[in-house]
């Protein structure tokens, strides 16, 4: 990825951080569960960062990857979940993540 795909990335997830769950389609869209995806397109490829909300001041990147179908694919969405449930596990005590 050069630095310019850096930037567009970047920019998106800054546009998410600002926006949260308001980010419309084309740049977001929520997939099921509670599971988002920002919408990517770089060189002429679909990149795809899932996240989830997470006490009402965090949205947690859980990964990408380079969408090739048309829906995205059901072992990426099960993948977040899975991170997302790891990550509530570890942080339960939602006081800890306040104090940041």
């Amino acid at each position: 990825m050069d630095i310019l795909e850096k930037v567009k990335v970047f920019s998106w997830i800054e546009l998410l951080e600002e926006k949260g769950a308001l980010l419309p389609r084309p740049y977001a869209d929520l997939l099921e569960d509670g599971i988002h995806e920002l919408r990517i397109k770089i060189s002429g490829s679909q990149e795809r960062i899932l996240y989830f909300f997470c006490y009402q001041n965090f949205i947690i990147l859980t990964h990408n990857f380079t969408k090739n179908t048309n829906k995205v694919p059901i072992n990426e969405i099960k993948k977040a979940k899975k991170l997302r449930e790891d990550f509530l596990n570890r942080y339960k005590n939602k006081k800890l993540l306040e104090d940041y």
